[in-house]
């Protein structure tokens, strides 16, 4: 569940774009396109990153949604995270989303599902296979990765279902009602049904294959958000894997991607070892 101290989010992000700006990034990836569309507003842009390497293709393609409260963050931020995926062997797309106060639920949730579809529809432009397709998240970005993972309705609105083959999540709030704090209340508490506004909801044994990391020091959402959903999902007959990383609190889940603090844990490595399992 999100913990009180959410004023902290803005702490724990804001080095995020001193990482992007001035830290190490993996190499043989190369950006293939910048502000693609998938919508009429500004917002509603994407970065593509591919592998340099002739060999391999085509490639699974991932959408990586960032975090940021669901009222914060912009993909600019996030380029060392990317790059840290791509160089793995896979497409990358990366969406800049609206948020709080320009909209509310299910808006960001309906822009994640609109840019997996388009990610998914640009794919093959650079080398990529769109039927192999996952859904990744850091955070609130891991909350929309679930919900279009779990809940059918949004990418069958989209007009893909189906479309997702694996999700994973870093330090995600995937059960956080009720809705106590600043952040959670300005983002869901204009839903009619708060039940709705929540991946744990939609556990489903057809479900795409999760992937949950967490860090047992993270106090901004609480590990037990993803001991729950994947307990959940394997309640109903459906597949998830959970790492919990000893000691790594919110921000590292994501920091550990970058090759400043990739020894840290293997975050990386796990998680992208589960999406070519899974997007093989």
């Amino acid at each position: 569940m999100l913990a009180p101290a959410v004023a902290a989010f803005a702490a724990a992000c804001s080095p995020l774009g001193a990482l992007n700006a001035l830290g190490p990034r993996d190499r043989g990836v190369r950006r293939v396109a910048r502000d693609i569309a998938y919508g009429d507003d500004p917002r509603q842009r994407m970065d593509i990153l591919a592998p340099t390497a002739a060999t391999a293709r085509p490639w699974p393609v991932l959408v990586f949604f960032y975090g940021g409260g669901w009222d914060s963050g912009a993909r600019s931020q996030y380029g060392w995270a990317a790059h840290a995926l791509a160089a793995r062997g896979f497409v990358v797309a990366t969406p800049d989303y609206r948020v709080v106060p320009q909209v509310h639920f299910p808006a960001f949730v309906e822009d994640a599902a609109a840019a997996a579809v388009r990610a998914g529809a640009v794919a093959g432009l650079y080398g990529a296979d769109r039927n192999r397709l996952g859904v990744v998240g850091h955070s609130a970005g891991a909350h929309l990765a679930m919900m279009i993972a779990l809940d059918r309705r949004y990418m069958a609105a989209a007009g893909a279902p189906g479309l997702i083959k694996a999700a994973a999540g870093l330090a995600g709030p995937y059960d956080f009602l009720p809705l106590d704090v600043p952040a959670s209340i300005n983002a869901f508490a204009r839903a009619p049904d708060p039940t709705l506004t929540q991946p744990v909801t939609f556990v489903r044994p057809d479900a795409p294959p999760l992937w949950l990391g967490h860090g047992s020091a993270d106090e901004l959402v609480h590990a037990e958000d993803t001991t729950i959903l994947c307990e959940r999902m394997r309640a109903v007959g459906g597949r998830c894997e959970a790492k919990l990383y000893e000691g790594l609190n919110h921000a590292d889940l994501i920091t550990t991607l970058s090759p400043l603090f990739r020894r840290k844990a293997p975050v990386l490595d796990d998680l992208t070892a589960f999406l070519r399992r899974e997007l093989a």
